[in-house]
């Protein structure tokens, strides 16, 4: 007679699947298999290219700022230096006040045009390319980014603040924008051809450079603590407090254009949230919609799956499977020509320039310190 073997001894693997315990449940699935990426990913090499050039474009456009304004202090030598348009870049409000004076004047403003030129570039960089801006092209994102490597070198990390606390010191930088956009709302179009045309308005520029040539005791101990911060922090400044960074943000909210993950290929690995700057859960999102994605493209870099990660379109009439993916190299090249065809469409049209007698330079930059800001 046959002996019975007592059900709770039949082994595991021979148990049906709803006796099975979790922990042998999951082992019996196959892990997925990696479909590993052919082409070489040259999105870094672009990205940083990018970053190398508009770092030295700003420190020229300074250093040719700094010469115009000390030639009408006296200072300069005998050969005359113009006044570098470019340098409106850091002029982001005047680019506000301009761009809200040319929507309900429908004249281009002769104080600071270039301001609103290029105010016009970036926002549309983040409409068609996230906040390309902030991880391309911003001299304060690329000396940000390359502190908080630094530090990850040095300290084998770097540190984000608890969810807790970082959302509202992320919501600092909505704060100021939310300050500036009120005040300039508050301007009529006359207001603010009155204000762009005062003293102040006329030498803003020049003010901002004043700022950080006779910069304080105060300023400096702020500006360090900055520095020190973005060490530890990725990006401090660009994540906490810069309002321009959050103005791009809400442009890019809008953007058709996202990191999307395609779960079928995607062997869960997460490497693509542990190269994420943002600090954002890429791995567990299908697309990244967050106002703080800079696209960088760091995830796309490290990610060794094939057609896991990509920045593209929505797939809307494309088949399921495929994706409308943006190839880095026409990202770079879209920046780009975004960039540069706006500012040469400025020149040839004579919008790029402030036509401002020399004149009133000569009267205005010698007492910069002295313009007082025109509105209570």
């Amino acid at each position: 007679m046959a002996t019975q073997v007592p059900v709770t001894q039949l082994p595991e693997a021979s148990k049906p699947a709803h006796q099975q315990t979790p922990a042998k449940s999951a082992a019996v699935k196959s892990k997925k298999k990696l479909a590993r990426r052919i082409e070489k990913d040259y999105s870094a090499i672009y990205r940083r290219s990018f970053q190398a050039v508009f770092l030295l474009l700003n420190v020229w456009i300074g250093t040719q700022f700094y010469f115009w304004v000390r030639q009408y202090e006296g200072g300069a030598g005998s050969v005359p230096v113009s006044r570098p348009a470019g340098v409106e870049g850091w002029l982001p409000i005047a680019g506000l006040m301009n761009l809200k004076y040319w929507v309900f004047s429908g004249e281009i403003p002769r104080v600071h045009p270039a301001a609103r030129f290029l105010l016009l570039t970036f926002l549309s960089m983040a409409f068609l390319f996230r906040k390309a801006f902030c991880s391309w092209l911003c001299p304060i994102g690329t000396i940000s980014e390359y502190l908080w490597r630094a530090g990850k070198q040095l300290f084998g990390r770097n540190f984000f603040p608890p969810r807790w606390l970082d959302l509202p010191l992320r919501g600092l930088k909505y704060l100021l924008l939310g300050f500036f956009v009120w005040a300039i709302s508050t301007m009529s179009a006359m207001g603010i051809r009155d204000f762009m045309q005062s003293p102040y308005g006329l030498i803003a520029d020049v003010k901002m450079l004043n700022f950080f040539r006779h910069i304080g005791e105060t300023g400096l101990i702020v500006l360090g603590v900055f520095v020190l911060a973005s060490v530890f922090v990725p990006n401090f400044w660009c994540r906490f407090l810069c309002p321009y960074g959050a103005l791009l943000g809400l442009t890019s909210w809008l953007s058709p254009m996202k990191i999307r993950r395609n779960p079928e290929p995607c062997i869960d690995c997460a490497k693509c949230a542990k190269a994420c700057p943002s600090n954002l859960p890429v791995d567990k999102l299908v697309k990244i919609q967050s106002v703080e994605c800079t696209g960088c493209l760091e995830c796309v870099v490290v990610c060794p799956a094939e057609n896991a990660l990509s920045m593209s379109l929505p797939q809307l009439l494309m088949p399921k499977k495929r994706r409308m993916a943006l190839p880095a190299w026409a990202m770079a090249a879209g920046i780009a020509v975004l960039f540069l065809s706006v500012a040469g469409f400025a020149k040839a049209t004579g919008h790029w320039n402030s036509p401002i007698p020399d004149a009133v330079y000569q009267r205005l930059v010698p007492n910069a310190d002295q313009a007082a800001h025109p509105m209570p």
